[in-house]
């Protein structure tokens, strides 16, 4: 197996639960982010078509768990402690109280929210639904990657700190001219223009846009805080699109 195939398991193995070959090589898994994110999104949407006879809202609620089991709660474990530090009125103690295992009642309501949040959302955009679940994955993941190239990391250690141990100044480059190809060939192949350009444009603004608000809030970033931009850029992708396909 190539060395890049190796880094491609490596970080199908960090971010989801599905299995890999015994040689994956967990390095520099964040350029893959973005391409990972494609891929989630294209296994719900199968999910999607499996389950069409249901009506739109349980159908909808089963892909937003789907999607949690596939990433073993990764993401939303980070918007949990990311919203129990930000509660905390002293700056200073909040990437302790995010440190901390033990899930505040901030954290908890937080992850409730972006589940019924998410739910709502999907149900709400009953059609194109591949290039809604594929975009907005993949946009979340980019914001992730764009957080780690933009801002400094906060913890000497932790899981986050695999995106820092071998940097790749240009690891945003790749999931950009992805996602941007991606939106082209929604374009291409549907003729729409409004909606791959406003997916496009909301994805991108969004994910630059929460990455640097969490930066504004705490100094830096964290492995939670990464996890947290990628839920929060998902969801709100989604309910941005409601003002354009909802109707």
């Amino acid at each position: 197996m190539g060395g890049l195939w190796r880094r491609f398991w490596g970080a199908v193995a960090f971010y989801t639960i599905l299995p890999v070959p015994a040689e994956a090589e967990v390095a520099q898994v964040a350029v893959w982010a973005p391409l990972i994110g494609l891929l989630l999104g294209g296994f719900l949407d199968l999910v999607d078509c499996i389950l069409a006879p249901m009506p739109l809202l349980p159908r909808s609620g089963l892909l937003v768990a789907v999607g949690l089991w596939l990433t073993g709660g990764l993401h939303l474990d980070g918007v949990m402690d990311t919203a129990d530090g930000l509660a905390v009125t002293q700056p200073e103690r909040r990437l302790a109280v995010m440190r901390d295992s033990h899930t505040g009642a901030y954290g908890v309501m937080a992850g409730c929210l972006v589940i019924v949040l998410k739910t709502i959302a999907l149900a709400s955009l009953p059609s194109q639904r591949f290039w809604l679940l594929t975009g907005a994955m993949g946009w979340g993941r980019w914001g992730q990657v764009a957080a780690i190239g933009l801002y400094p990391y906060l913890r000497a250690e932790g899981k986050g700190k695999i995106h820092h141990q071998e940097p790749l100044p240009w690891s945003w480059v790749p999931g950009l001219l992805l996602l941007l190809a991606w939106g082209g060939l929604w374009w291409g192949l549907t003729g729409q223009r409004m909606a791959p350009l406003a997916l496009t444009g909301w994805g991108c603004g969004l994910a630059l846009t929460v990455g640097f608000w969490l930066h504004r809030q705490l100094g830096g970033h964290t492995g939670d805080t990464y996890g947290a931009v990628v839920e929060w850029v998902e969801t709100l992708c989604w309910y941005a699109m409601t003002l354009v396909l909802a109707g």
